[in-house]
């Protein structure tokens, strides 16, 4: 048997939770009441919670519910609440469930009873879900800031590599030819897409509970207008049941997570790929790769294998948000405790993955001649020779047709198109003539995409410019 400590075990039930403590005439059973904490995790909303404290303490000041005394005391005892946690002095209570009970129970044992005060006109339903939408309003921005870095290291490939000639794929096959600093900037516009949708969630969820109490608002003549102005909200929440009950901002937060994370498990797909011996595309540094315990040759992608695994996991917490709330009636129900854990996973996992590849990614090695070679392979310039007999006034689906039987005498004869002779080329058209090589070639095909969105050099400079424009002004 394990000698490990089951965590629930450690709960005790020498009191019953002061919550709630004048309804109950027995204690909670030990293990209920550590199965139904939240503090083991919820604690590390501290900050948004005591901030929301602050605020709500303020407004009932304002009001005349509470004195100046008690605020001034109050705020005093949050200040001292806050620091002890930062200073890891705090000491967490289960049996006093959660962050909130928590810090309202040492802020009682600092101040006396202006501490119980504090909850006038309000209930832990508003308080968390204000914790919750601060807490992941403060995490979009590191997000982001992780993205735009990101970003950054692409642009910076980007430059490095806009000649660099590669073979673009569909099916996995060798296709067209491109250029690695133009199929990078396709990352670039993945994570533009992802900023976007962060910061549209960020606006949206940029609303304040607090107030809405458990389900009814309160009687109190709170003034909402002025904590959501605390707190940096852009107005109040305008449905008190809705408020304290709706976890739809952390889906949809769990929903761009999910998405974010299947954008980086396609370029971590395609870094495992590239670095394979089989294609030997590029190079990752050895402080991203680990060895093989077994097999001393081996140098392993480690980095990209692990955000493409993690992708299952943050799209798992999508699914998880949704199943909870899909049944709950309103308004706040038990099962809501359960959007945390997810919740807190997903940005922990998002930002790890963030910051993995930001580091990497700059990092990359290109094997230029190996890309070179592998474009020239799969007659990915016949796109170019069927263009070319259109130009020469051939309709397409005639010129596809041409095309297709010099590509077939290609694999019968073991050459690339360009390595046809014209009198080969010419037995499938008349109108083929000598300065059909200028598009066969790998440069001249890259070339000829000179186009707003095209792999042409010149258009990936381009692009690089407005992406630097653009991310200027993020900064």
């Amino acid at each position: 048997m394990s000698d490990k400590k089951d965590p629930l075990d450690s709960a005790t039930n020498t009191s019953t939770n002061s919550a709630w403590g004048g309804r109950f005439t027995e204690q909670t059973d030990a293990f209920v009441e550590a199965f139904t904490a939240s503090v083991q995790f919820d604690q590390r909303m501290y900050k948004q919670d005591i901030a929301g404290s602050r605020a709500h303490a303020k407004m009932l000041n304002r009001i005349a519910v509470l004195g100046d005394e008690d605020l001034t005391a109050i705020l005093s005892g949050l200040d001292t609440v806050e620091q002890e946690i930062s200073e890891g002095k705090f000491d967490w209570s289960i049996a006093r469930e959660d962050v909130h009970m928590n810090i309202e129970a040492r802020l009682t044992d600092l101040i006396g009873d202006a501490g119980k005060r504090l909850h006038t006109g309000r209930s832990r339903n508003d308080q968390v879900a204000t914790d919750i939408r601060l807490y992941l309003r403060e995490q979009i921005e590191f997000i982001n800031n992780e993205i735009l870095r990101l970003q950054h290291g692409i642009l910076a490939v980007a430059e490095r590599e806009t000649d660099t000639i590669m073979p673009g794929f569909t099916h996995l096959q060798v296709a067209q030819p491109v250029t690695f600093g133009h199929h990078v900037m396709a990352w670039f516009e993945m994570l533009n897409r992802d900023a976007s949708r962060f910061t549209d969630c960020q606006q949206r969820m940029n609303l304040s509970p607090l107030g809405a109490a458990a389900l009814a608002g309160t009687s109190y003549p709170i003034d909402r207008e002025f904590t959501a102005t605390e707190l940096g909200f852009s107005a109040p929440t305008q449905n008190s049941l809705d408020s304290v009950s709706d976890r739809d901002f952390a889906i949809e937060f769990c929903a761009d997570a999910a998405i974010l994370l299947v954008h980086l498990s396609r370029m971590s797909e395609e870094l495992v790929i590239w670095s394979s011996a089989q294609f030997d595309f590029i190079e990752l540094p050895d402080r991203f790769c680990t060895g093989s315990s077994i097999m001393p040759q081996k140098k392993n992608p480690d980095v990209p294998e692990l955000v493409r695994g993690k992708t299952g996991r943050v799209n798992g917490h999508l699914v998880s948000l949704l199943t909870l709330m899909k049944s709950q009636p309103l308004a706040y129900n038990k099962d809501n405790q359960e959007d945390k854990e997810p919740l807190f996973d997903t940005v922990d996992t998002v930002l790890g993955c963030l910051r993995a590849f930001a580091d990497m990614v700059p990092a990359i090695i290109c094997k230029h001649d190996n890309m070179y070679k592998a474009a020239k392979q799969g007659f990915s310039t016949a796109t170019d020779l069927a263009d070319y007999l259109v130009r020469k006034n051939l309709p397409f689906r005639d010129a596809h047709e041409v095309v297709g039987k010099a590509v077939a005498m290609g694999v019968s004869t073991g050459k690339d198109l360009s390595e046809l002779t014209l009198a080969d080329l010419q037995q499938f058209s008349d109108k083929i003539e000598a300065d059909v090589f200028e598009v066969l070639t790998l440069e001249g095909s890259v070339g000829s995409r000179d186009h707003v969105g095209g792999t042409a050099p010149e258009q990936v400079k381009k692009a690089i410019a407005r992406a630097q424009t653009e991310l200027a002004g993020k900064t």
